[in-house]
């Protein structure tokens, strides 16, 4: 009797011994899919945010873009009144100087 006892304790145990090594065996399959999903994702939300900053990059470009011609076309502006008024400058003081020698 009593070594049928032992012979059921140990059959449990052997089999208590097989479930926790497919339950480890299972949890590393489970982590690891998880890690190899997870990494996944990872690189898609990487990819994501790299078409979304080349997005914004280019639609920056095209404001500096804009804002440089326009900045280009106000300096151009200003040039020409500045020699306007350099030629009336220049005009005035030729005229003054001919004035005072005749």
């Amino acid at each position: 009797m009593a070594s049928e006892a032992v012979k059921k304790i140990l059959a449990a145990e052997s089999g208590a011994g097989q479930r926790i090594s497919e339950a480890r065996k299972r949890k590393e399959e489970i982590i690891n899919d998880a890690q190899g999903k997870s990494a996944l994702a990872i690189q898609k939300k990487l990819s994501e945010a790299s078409v979304e900053s080349a997005r914004i990059k280019s639609e920056y470009n095209i404001r500096l873009q804009r804002y440089s011609e326009n900045i280009e076309a106000e300096c151009s502006r200003k040039i020409e009144e500045l020699r306007q008024i350099a030629g009336k400058n220049m005009n005035k003081a030729i005229d003054a100087v001919i004035s005072r020698f005749f």
